[in-house]
């Protein structure tokens, strides 16, 4: 609550007001020598010279204790007034502000009722925790005024505090879903719950064949079945037709014992006694023609260089080809990366560092808790993937980002809350003292 802000003027002079009149009465009543003349209390505001023991025992003194208790219980109203949205009794901001003026008026009572000592040890108890209870009831009220302007500049989009836990829930859900997505596909498998083919449509091969098959059995299930197994194939096997009675033909007959040979073909035979035909007769007394040899011309003489067919021609004689210059290596390009690798990265980054990171209880302990660390991060795996899969890197950079401003906020609201754990309870054992205190004043004086 910001406590430079036109609603806390009215309260301002109030406090200085009444401080100052209640130091006039301590004055005046106490030590009216140190006050000049014309500010002398009048006669009614004087209280009969009596014998005490000390300040706080006085009629003074007794109504300085009294309203600061009274104060004290107002301030210990400010919760229930909190929890009770539907009381009509002022707002809630006006309650905070009469809380944090009120309880600023009670030092000088205090101390006026005091007297400006501490007294036995259950006034030192009551005053030192007074003094916790006002230091971190200041603390907090500096914190709060500073704080908002903090968070504004440090969280762009501050979300609602008993929201973060959801917020956070729903941040790991979605990058679990990316992983999920970027798995391997697994092997299809067989439905369990498919039914079984039919026996009808299964041949079953290598099985022995039956009794009925080897038999020749001439019966409908024996001719069904297969020479190769036992199972019934799908086509049905119809009944063999009849086929029409063939007209007889009669038997040959016998080939002849000596069939006639025709004469003229190299295989007949020329019977005994027949006269030689003109032809066949056998020459004799005739001698072949000589043949003079012809004369061979001497070998014409090869060149060195000519290369008779047939063979391979010398080393030297095939023309080499020119040789290049070998050329310089060049250096190894960097391979570039596919689809699958891309998917593989960030399966891989998923599962190391952003589901951690995003799960854990205090993200802020991790490296990628860290702005620059997680900067430096993301722009190397950004160098990894393909084109296609830096959106889902900048999607993942987006969930670290909002879960560091999730942790973010969750330190700023313990630093703004944080001082109630000690300011809330000591102000309760406070007031119960008080009222110890008041309970033993009224018995005793």
């Amino acid at each position: 609550m910001r406590i430079v802000n036109r609603a806390h003027l009215p309260w301002f002079i109030f406090v200085i007001a009444a401080t100052f009149f209640a130091v006039w009465l301590y004055a005046g009543n106490f030590s009216p020598q140190s006050l000049p003349s014309a500010l002398r209390l009048p006669d009614a505001l004087v209280q009969k010279p009596a014998e005490f023991r000390n300040v706080g025992g006085t009629p003074l003194g007794l109504i300085f204790g009294t309203i600061a208790l009274a104060i004290f219980i107002f301030a210990a109203l400010l919760g229930v007034r909190k929890k009770i949205v539907l009381w009509r009794i002022g707002t809630v901001q006006r309650w905070l502000r009469a809380h944090i003026w009120m309880t600023l008026l009670t030092v000088p009572l205090v101390i006026l009722h005091s007297g400006f000592r501490l007294g036995g040890p259950m006034t030192t108890l009551i005053v030192v925790l007074y003094i916790i209870v006002m230091v971190s009831g200041i603390y907090g009220l500096i914190l709060q005024h500073y704080m908002p302007a903090i968070m504004m500049e440090r969280l762009p989009a501050e979300s609602v505090y008993e929201q973060v836990p959801h917020i956070r829930a729903q941040i790991v859900a979605a990058a679990t879903k990316m992983r999920d997505s970027l798995k391997p596909a697994p092997p299809t498998k067989p439905d369990a719950g498919a039914p079984a083919p039919s026996p009808a449509k299964v041949v079953t091969a290598g099985s022995m064949p039956m009794a009925s098959t080897a038999a020749d059995l001439s019966t409908p299930t024996a001719r069904a079945k297969s020479v190769v197994g036992s199972t019934i194939t799908a086509e049905t096997i119809a009944a063999p037709e009849k086929k029409p009675e063939e007209e007889k033909v009669p038997p040959p007959r016998p080939p002849e014992l000596m069939p006639p040979e025709t004469m003229g073909t190299p295989t007949a035979r020329v019977p005994e006694g027949a006269p030689v035909p003109a032809g066949t007769e056998k020459i004799t007394g005739v001698a072949p023609p000589a043949v003079e040899p012809k004369s061979i011309a001497p070998p014409t003489p090869i060149a060195a260089s000519a290369v008779a067919p047939g063979e391979k021609p010398p080393a030297a004689a095939i023309p080499q080809p020119i040789a290049k210059p070998a050329a310089t290596a060049s250096p190894a390009k960097p391979v570039a990366a596919t689809d699958t690798d891309s998917e593989a990265a960030l399966l891989d980054f998923l599962n190391r560092q952003i589901i951690p990171y995003l799960s854990a209880r205090r993200g802020d302990r991790m490296r990628l808790g860290k702005p620059r660390f997680s900067e430096d991060t993301f722009r190397f795996v950004k160098l990894r993937v393909t084109e296609g899969y830096r959106d889902r890197v900048e999607e993942m950079q987006g969930w670290c980002d909002e879960r560091r401003m999730l942790d973010l906020q969750i330190k700023l609201h313990h630093w703004l809350h944080a001082w109630l754990f000690v300011h809330a309870p000591v102000s309760f054992l406070l007031l119960m003292l008080v009222f110890w205190h008041a309970f033993v004043t009224l018995f005793n004086y």
